[in-house]
């Protein structure tokens, strides 16, 4: 059967495509790309051993299979079916991850083993093979390879650690990489698909970008996830409410008391009113309502009851009082005769 991207039916393209060799070589290469009942695409050692022959022998009888294939006149004719599979690659971006680019065509495992002997054997087609920046990959046009796995490692460089950028603007960032690339790829889901070359850069489960090994793409803990909740809701949150929404968001059985105890220890997390945490990213101060007040103190000099109360009220979610009280202890902070406050 045709699949919903392509026209023609790969099975039987793959089939006249293996006709014209020795049965051995077919076989081989049947066994190699997953072609025949099982899909699983077998060893070199594996099929050396089905045979009694050697690793090398096998990989010798595959190139020979897939060059004899090449100058077979049932190559030529099929002609129309390289053609389609090389538009479609330019189609979702000229270089495209091999296992995205099979999902694309089919879900199904036989019909993505017979396109991908397609573009193992299609002379227009070449594999890069996965490295330590890149996964595997194909492409059409290795100039364009080179500017888009360029323009990633630019990006990557230029990325923060911890920083959490939504979908589109690292997509508004990479594009800023990418001024020589044409601009018949420059849109939203190519750009995607070019991100999703890098293994150094990553999304994690709520849609944001970031360096793929950092904390906030590669969720380990409650700690993490605890974390993506805060920063998603983008306020103070209580903690009860923190452990509902990892369950909710993550799949992951959060346990409150567990969530709390995570939330206390971590130094990501600031305690702001009565079981509310916020992101000390966001400027919050740590620590009791005393080291805010003295916090304050530090950074404004003498202050007034009022303007403390205020800018205290900025930092944590307390009754006014709670600040009153704290100002009133003569061991931490003194009233001038101005009636204004000091650290004492």
């Amino acid at each position: 059967m045709a699949t919903a991207s392509i026209s023609f039916k790969p099975k039987q393209t793959v089939k006249r495509l293996l006709s014209s060799l020795p049965d051995r070589a077919r076989e081989v290469l049947i066994y190699r790309y997953g072609l025949g009942s099982d899909t699983k695409r077998m060893t070199l050692d594996s099929i050396g051993k089905k045979y009694g022959i050697t690793r090398e022998r096998v990989r010798q009888i595959e190139n020979y299979g897939i060059a004899n294939v090449r100058k077979s006149e049932e190559y030529k004719q099929e002609k129309a079916a390289f053609a389609e599979i090389e538009a479609l690659l330019h189609s979702l971006g000229g270089i495209v991850v091999e296992d995205d680019f099979l999902g694309h065509v089919s879900k199904d495992k036989s019909l993505q083993n017979h396109v991908h002997f397609i573009l193992v054997v299609g002379e227009p087609f070449r594999k890069l093979k996965e490295d330590d920046d890149f996964r595997h990959r194909w492409h059409v046009n290795e100039e364009l390879a080179k500017q888009v796995e360029s323009a990633l490692r630019r990006l990557y460089s230029n990325l923060d650690n911890q920083q959490l950028l939504p979908e589109s603007e690292m997509v508004a960032k990479f594009l800023q990489h990418l001024e020589d690339v044409s601009e018949r790829y420059k849109n939203q889901e190519v750009v995607k698909r070019w991100l999703a070359i890098s293994k150094s850069i990553g999304k994690n489960a709520l849609g944001d970008w970031g360096v793929a090994d950092s904390s906030n793409i590669k969720t380990k803990g409650m700690r993490d996830y605890a974390f993506l909740v805060i920063r998603k809701h983008g306020s103070p949150i209580h903690f009860r409410d923190v452990a509902k929404q990892i369950t909710q968001l993550f799949n992951k059985k959060a346990h409150v008391a567990t969530t709390h105890n995570e939330l206390i220890k971590d130094p990501r997390f600031v305690l702001v009113g009565r079981g509310l945490y916020a992101l000390a990213e966001w400027g919050y101060a740590p620590g009791v309502v005393r080291d805010v007040i003295r916090s304050v103190i530090s950074k404004n000099g003498t202050l007034s009851k009022d303007e403390i109360i205020d800018k205290v009220m900025k930092e944590r979610y307390v009754k006014e009082n709670t600040i009153v009280v704290n100002l009133q202890n003569p061991k931490y902070f003194k009233k001038d005769k101005e009636g204004k406050y000091t650290i004492a």
